[in-house]
């Protein structure tokens, strides 16, 4: 359900400096940055549109848009197509080990949902047969869910499972993880093999993030393996660069 417009209150403004050397876009940003952090905009709140905001503050659409982007770049607030502008926790870091983005998004406090785009069962290519260790024309499970943050779309998430997990319902998904579903089948994720990039966005792509047509995303491709050294799933998927980001520790030898 979309939340309400929010005005901000006209105290928040009272010190802004027309005169001093501090620009007004970041006095802005920086007043409207103090009521995320404090909580007078909740998560899922909806800024009133710049027009507005600047009319009531005296200030020029530039001015208010620019103090928007910045929020928007540090990933406190996301602009919406056919929403506007609305509050988020921040963006998610994710490190580069063996979670799902469920865990992920769970373990820092934010709120995951899943939209279930797809679920069918497939015969395996000759691709798809090498990489998850089947015969080509095998029956496997081919999942893509729409992974949102406090509803806020944060990844499109595609995935290919082995026969065994041909079984998996809708509804398993529905409110669990895959990994949470697939560990409580029995398997135990041990290492994974996986590769992150960029590219522009496909157009449904972008329509599901909610980005503009083409847009940049982050990509990961992963392998996993169960303790026996089978692979057990590969994914393919692709994350809003504004909300998500990966986080590697580097070691010299």
């Amino acid at each position: 359900m979309t939340q309400p417009e929010k005005e901000l209150p006209p105290a928040l403004f009272m010190d802004l400096d027309h005169s001093g050397p501090v620009p007004l876009y970041h006095q802005v940003a920086t007043r409207i940055e103090r009521a995320i952090v404090d909580g007078e905009l909740p998560a899922g709140a909806r800024l009133e549109n710049e027009i507005a905001l600047g009319e009531r503050l005296g200030l020029s659409r530039p001015t208010i848009r620019r103090a928007i982007q910045d929020l928007v770049d540090k990933g406190l607030l996301v602009r919406r197509r056919g929403i506007g502008t609305q509050v988020v926790h921040g963006p998610v870091t994710r490190k580069v080990e063996l979670t799902s983005l469920y865990d992920d998004l769970a373990g820092s406090g934010q709120h995951p949902s899943t939209r279930l785009l797809l679920h069918e069962v497939i015969e395996a290519d000759a691709r798809l047969g090498e990489i998850l260790g089947v015969e080509p024309g095998a029956p496997i499970l081919h999942l893509r869910r729409l992974r949102s943050a406090d509803d806020v779309p944060v990844a499109v998430l595609e995935n290919y499972l082995p026969t065994d997990f041909t079984t998996i319902g809708e509804g398993d998904l529905a409110e669990h993880g895959l990994y949470q579903v697939m560990r409580s089948r029995g398997t135990t994720m041990r290492v994974a093999r996986q590769r992150i990039g960029a590219r522009r966005a496909e157009p449904d792509e972008s329509a599901l993030l909610e980005i503009d047509d083409g847009g940049p995303v982050l990509t990961m491709d992963r392998t996993a393996y169960d303790n026996s050294g089978r692979a057990v799933e590969y994914g393919h998927h692709c994350y809003r660069p504004d909300l998500y980001s990966f986080e590697i520790t580097l070691v010299d030898k």
